[in-house]
């Protein structure tokens, strides 16, 4: 592979015209595609399998028009101090509100508070329930804002009106987290660089290849039914991996040029070398990212490949388009250690052998590999203590920062009628096998409130066959609480028994049951993704470092790192520490996508520093240098540009905990946490440490899987001995 790479980066710097205009083409195409593409909606959102959605889907043909998954809001009014929802002018008021709300293009029902008997006891506090006939993903911006404007009319008559419910579920904003991440990375790129030609280098080409990439999700959104929360993710992994690709290549390229080849020669081999890095690094990315599809989340899924996608590209584009663009700067990139003339007053590069940082650090774990290991297994064991308390659940209005309307349309509703209230359970019954599907209705309904933690239970409400009811329940507790859980259990529970006494099937749906399904089908699904990406990714690093111990200290570490990442989430997020700091206004149940997500990316990017620096020890080792020294040279080599990797997506994913939505912040906290734990931790600590206790173990390989594994040559060896044939070549005499 070295020797390959070696050729393909030697013919991009040759022939960089052809390759800048391939890639100026590719976007151009892209953008051409995504701006004249339909436009598209969020995602649809199904969960195939659960009980939830076969409820969903059964309503759908028993109540034709119906829209039992489509949106829904809860307008919640409040009268003045003193006054009652009842009084003529806020009744008055209210019904105005109604009348305008059926008129939404997407509307299909409003239920009135004075018919439906939605006044609190105490005469303060009504709602209007509001059906759409599409899902809150699917919903328009314009059926959005009409919602607000109505509410803000009955504002004017003198009632608090908040909104809440998914109908205002829209797509976060994080273009200014992007431009925060691009920005710290800019900072950090020109300190490891020393110029600013070779800092924008892996700037320009990363922001080409999330332009690509995000500009084809757009142009395929229609046809493919992918949402928004593709495109940010494709963005976030895109933006960090394609910095940090770049960037290696880059930083090869410098300290080749500073043994004294020549700038094309100096290319291929960056390419060769750490573009082979690049190469399986990406690899274990895309596995982790395509190995989503194991959860069968159709969302999370698409999701996961689109983001794959644009990974290919960033690949793609540090092998081709950076040793392009190194023949387009020259003699403007120095070879590493010398500076700009604007940066560092043209000061020339240090002498060679001079320790720097990174060797000075690795020689100290050498010496001390048995306290660097104790410390920093018992820290991270330390900071996954509250990953025992994980409480798994997804996000409500409940979690919402207390500025947004949503969160106080929880609150009031809470205040008026209960906190169950605002997770009411759908319980769908299926009459068309009984005999007397009216008998088992009235069934259903006496067994479900015999239940523990039930408030309400509403009449059974037939379609017009009479085959087929749905029945309301309202719980005691909060939607994300784990009664309710509970209570949902129950009920699915007391299933058989209804099926023997009457024949009839009883489903259970709903947001709050759909929740409930969602966080169990993400539980089971994590053990069996966890072995096929750790399993698959094991594999594929075997073959890179010809190791067996290698690989397994990488997938261990990565545990280490992961499981503390998680009790800081928990911590954070769950218990309340450091809520201030983080902006958390709402502590609950970790959001039940946080462990699968993060076991899936923060994996591929762990295995990039793992490849990346261990492949520096392992060239050193295979050139000749003892277990130790190679750890030390390794660093030598590849510790700056580690470290500065590293900084480059905490900071890339630290700018989405400024996002509003818990559920953004908690990711972005919880990536930039789990890299950071990863890389200073275990990478540059845990790693050297077990390496030199090691020694020549390390990198022990039985022998018939030697003969059986393929030669990728990831350390260049192939270049080395390829430039000691051409000297032998060179000093031959010509015969003629």
């Amino acid at each position: 592979m070295a020797t390959f790479l070696y050729r393909l980066g030697r013919l991009a710097f040759r022939r960089r015209h052809f390759v800048a205009l391939i890639w100026v083409a590719l976007l151009t195409l892209a953008g051409v595609g995504a701006a004249s593409a339909p436009p598209a909606g969020n995602s649809s959102f199904s969960i195939p399998g659960t009980e939830a959605q076969k409820a969903f889907d059964l309503l759908e043909q028993r109540f034709p028009g119906m829209s039992a998954d489509g949106a829904t809001a809860r307008v919640v009014f409040k009268a003045p101090a003193g006054e009652k929802m009842t009084d003529k002018l806020n009744k008055a008021a209210v019904e105005k509100t109604v009348r305008q709300l059926k008129h939404g293009a997407e509307v299909v029902s409003v239920a009135d508070p004075y018919a439906g008997h939605a006044v609190s006891r105490d005469g303060s506090i009504a709602y209007a329930s509001v059906k759409y006939k599409v899902s809150g993903m699917e919903l328009k911006d314009s059926s959005r804002d009409a919602l607000k404007r109505t509410a803000q009319g009955a504002r004017d008559a003198g009632l608090t009106v908040e909104v809440g419910g998914d109908a205002l579920t829209a797509a976060p904003e994080t273009g200014s987290s992007e431009v925060i991440g691009i920005g710290i990375a800019a900072v950090v790129l020109v300190i490891t660089f020393g110029s600013l030609l070779a800092a924008g280098l892996p700037l320009l080409t990363a922001i080409i290849g999330v332009g690509i990439g995000v500009s084809a999700i757009t142009a395929l959104a229609s046809a493919l039914d992918l949402g928004s929360t593709t495109s940010t993710l494709a963005t976030m992994i895109g933006l960090a991996v394609g910095i940090d690709y770049a960037l290696f290549i880059v930083s090869r390229y410098r300290a080749e040029l500073a043994e004294g080849r020549e700038r094309e020669e100096a290319a291929g081999r960056a390419v060769g070398t750490a573009g082979s890095a690049v190469v399986f690094a990406g690899l274990t990315v895309v596995i982790a990212l395509v190995g989503l599809s194991v959860v069968d989340i159709p969302m999370l899924t698409k999701m996961g490949v689109a983001a794959a996608g644009t990974v290919a590209i960033a690949v793609l584009i540090a092998l081709t388009m950076i040793p392009a663009l190194l023949g387009y700067a020259g003699r403007k990139v120095k070879p590493a250690g010398e500076k700009s003339k604007l940066l560092g007053g043209g000061r020339p590069a240090k002498k060679p052998g001079r320790p720097n940082m990174g060797s000075r650090w690795a020689s100290f774990v050498v010496r001390r590999p048995v306290a660097v290991l104790l410390l920093g297994v018992i820290g991270l064991g330390a900071a996954a203590v509250p990953a025992a308390s994980l409480e798994l659940g997804l996000p409500d209005d409940g979690a919402q920062p207390t500025s947004t309307t949503q969160r106080r349309a929880y609150d009031l509703l809470s205040e008026g009628f209960g906190a169950g209230f605002n997770g009411p359970l759908m319980v769908v019954v299926d009459g068309k096998d009984s005999a007397r599907p009216q008998k088992a209705f009235a069934e259903v309904g006496k067994e479900i409130k015999g239940l523990k933690d039930v408030v309400a239970v509403t009449p059974a409400t037939p379609n017009k066959a009479g085959d087929t009811a749905i029945i309301t329940v309202v719980p005691k507790s909060k939607p994300s609480s784990r009664s309710t859980e509970d209570l949902v259990h129950a009920i699915r529970d007391k299933g058989a028994d209804i099926e023997a006494k009457t024949d009839a099937k009883l489903l259970v749906t709903g947001a709050t049951a759909m929740n409930i399904d969602v966080s169990q089908r993400l539980n089971d699904a994590l053990l069996p993704y966890l072995a096929l990406v750790v399993g698959l990714a094991f594999l594929l690093l075997i073959v890179v470092f010809r190791s067996v111990l290698v690989p397994l200290k990488a997938a261990l570490g990565f545990l280490l790192s992961v499981l503390a990442a998680l009790g800081a989430v928990v911590a954070v997020f769950q218990w309340g520490w450091l809520s201030g700091l983080m902006n958390v206004q709402q502590t609950g149940p970790v959001m039940s996508m946080m462990p699968i997500f993060m076991v899936g990316v923060v994996f591929g990017l762990a295995m990039d520093y793992e490849v990346f620096l261990v492949t520096r020890m392992r060239e050193a080792y295979v050139h000749g240098e003892k277990p130790s020294q190679a750890v030390v040279t390794g660093f030598r080599h590849g510790a700056r540009v580690v470290t500065a990797a590293a900084v480059i997506m905490i900071a890339v994913f630290s700018g989405f905990i400024g996002s509003s939505e818990s559920m953004v912040k908690m990711i972005g906290f919880g990536l930039a946490i789990a890299v950071f734990f990863d890389a200073f931790v275990v990478r540059m600590a845990i790693v050297p440490a077990v390496l030199a206790l090691l020694g020549r173990r390390a990198w022990w390989l039985p022998k018939w899987l030697d003969r059986v594994l393929p030669n990728v040559d990831v350390e260049g060896e192939g270049l080395r001995t390829s430039s000691a044939e051409g000297r032998e070549d060179e000093r031959e005499p010509v015969r003629v």
